[in-house]
């Protein structure tokens, strides 16, 4: 590891910035330099602004893979070899709005029996009924399991926040069930030697091929769960406010989107042409 990139290590992990963020920053990092073949420091603001424009028009990569490299050449000059501020800019494409397609409750019954293994059900079971994002899934510990008060410990979620969310009784029989062949040590979903958690691709893989299993061919991967736990809850009554603070959602914006998706929302709805009189014949 050259000393450059232990230093842009040390600055981000100083500023708390999450594991994923050191993985995308210093992957950026490690492309400016592939391209030039010469170490960041020795390049440009020029140079750093020019290949932004290659992963663009050139290289054809997304404008959100773009902007977060733009992001990790900012902090790299600015923070770590303490260069003036240099605004290395991405245009900002214009994305097109789509909606996420809700999975309905049957699909989802469906799909959380499609796994062959136990484990995998227990997995999917689990984001769903906690909301949860796919990373804070797979980081889950036993000790994040608690019986007694019947809740669910997320720790250092997005934004690094630690919240609780309820469990679900139906969650901890499967869990207890499970269990009894297969116990856990630390981790609650474990790679195959129990060294640490089952990576978030295995995670998404396992949704995919449920997803198949299931004949569900709607849009979406497995955060399609947290969607449609969202969606869900607003249609038994569940408050806005309540659903933001179980998916640890910083604006209620975010969260309004699933009351605007809400099947029951549209059921209390006439279209207006219902409501024109009929034409007398």
């Amino acid at each position: 590891m050259t000393e450059l990139r232990q230093r842009m290590i040390r600055d981000m992990t100083v500023r708390g910035f999450s594991p994923h963020t050191h993985e995308a920053y210093i992957a950026a990092a490690r492309g400016l330099a592939k391209h030039y073949r010469r170490p960041p420091d020795q390049l440009s603001a020029e140079e750093v602004q020019t290949y932004l424009v290659h992963m663009i028009s050139e290289r054809k990569l997304s404008w959100s893979t773009c902007n977060i490299a733009a992001a990790a050449f900012r902090f790299l000059y600015h923070v770590t070899l303490g260069r003036d501020a240099v605004a290395f800019e991405v245009p900002v494409a214009k994305q097109p709005q789509r909606l996420p397609e809700i999975l309905s409750r049957d699909e989802v019954a469906r799909l959380l029996e499609a796994p062959p293994n136990p484990k995998h059900r227990l997995l999917l079971a689990t984001v769903y009924a906690g909301g949860l994002r796919v990373s804070e899934a797979v980081h889950l510990r036993m000790r994040d399991v608690d019986p007694q008060r019947m809740t669910l410990r997320v720790e250092q979620g997005k934004g690094r926040k630690d919240r609780v969310v309820p469990l679900s009784k139906r969650l901890l029989q499967q869990m207890e069930l499970h269990w009894r062949t297969d116990p856990p040590r630390l981790w609650l979903f474990p790679n195959r030697d129990g060294s640490r958690p089952i990576d978030r691709t295995v995670a998404q893989k396992v949704f995919m091929r449920a997803k198949s299993k299931a004949g569900i061919t709607k849009r979406g991967g497995i955060h399609s769960l947290r969607h449609a736990f969202a969606t869900h809850l607003i249609e038994t009554g569940a408050d806005v406010p309540t659903v933001q603070r179980l998916l640890g959602h910083r604006s209620v914006s975010t969260t309004m989107r699933y009351f605007h998706l809400s099947q029951a929302r549209f059921a209390t709805l006439r279209s207006p042409l219902d409501l024109l009189e009929a034409s007398p014949t």
